[in-house]
């Protein structure tokens, strides 16, 4: 047998997806422009988290007495950054959970994700924005409502994705349908806490809730079942 036949041959013989070194070879690569989205996202995202840091009130004091005390009179503008950290940290969760499977662009994925961007963007400022003093119900509508326009603008980035199919094969299935019931609790409970905000501060405990709603889902949605012989 010569060099040519036994070459054919173990092409042949190879499965299907992979060359004749043994390499797998990916049926459908992502298209490099989702991958330049994913990654301009990530940095958006990140540069938000970091404003919000930079926000942050350095106590004051001469003494550890003083110091403390000028902590806890602050304590607002921590929590508000604790909120904040954990809603950006969600949706930037859910985002990469989904774009993760991108195969391909389309349709008006791009833009719904650059206007969620947006709202990111504007996440420490109105941040700045609810630790004010006075006008309570003002400040927290206008944070509220940039909540809700980041959860209706990733919604519609799911829709689109599930529109135009642009998962890759393969993908998991579940991920859309994760995506939409987790966005659709965080879109609830800022509804919901907009017009409580003009009855009580407590309003806050609709945000509050988020995560422990968000765990209850995960607990009680649909699972994947487990392939045979998978533990």
């Amino acid at each position: 047998m010569n060099a040519e036949e036994h070459s054919t041959r173990l092409a042949d013989a190879a499965p299907a997806g992979e060359n004749v070194g043994g390499n797998a070879e990916n049926v459908e690569k992502a298209d490099p422009g989702t991958e330049r989205l994913v990654f301009f996202s990530d940095a958006v995202v990140a540069i938000a988290i970091t404003l919000l840091a930079l926000d942050l009130h350095v106590p004051q004091g001469t003494t550890g007495t003083a110091f403390w005390r000028d902590a806890v009179d602050h304590r607002e503008d921590y929590l508000a950054f604790l909120i904040s950290f954990a809603v950006i940290g969600s949706h930037w969760l859910m985002h990469h959970r989904t774009f993760t499977y991108l195969a391909r662009l389309g349709g008006r994925l791009v833009r719904w994700n650059m206007l969620w961007l947006l709202t990111i963007t504007l996440t420490p400022f109105a941040t700045r924005v609810i630790v004010g003093d006075g006008a309570f119900a003002a400040r927290f509508m206008l944070y509220a409502l940039v909540q809700v326009l980041a959860a209706t603008f990733s919604l519609l980035c799911l829709l689109e994705i599930q529109r135009h199919r642009l998962l890759r094969p393969g993908a998991d299935k579940e991920a859309l349908s994760r995506g939409y019931r987790r966005l659709t609790v965080m879109l609830v409970a800022f509804v919901v806490s907009i017009p409580l905000a003009f009855v009580t501060q407590l309003a806050y405990l609709c945000w509050v809730a988020i995560p422990f709603a968000l765990r209850a889902e995960q607990l009680i949605g649909p699972r994947r079942p487990h392939s045979p012989g998978r533990r």
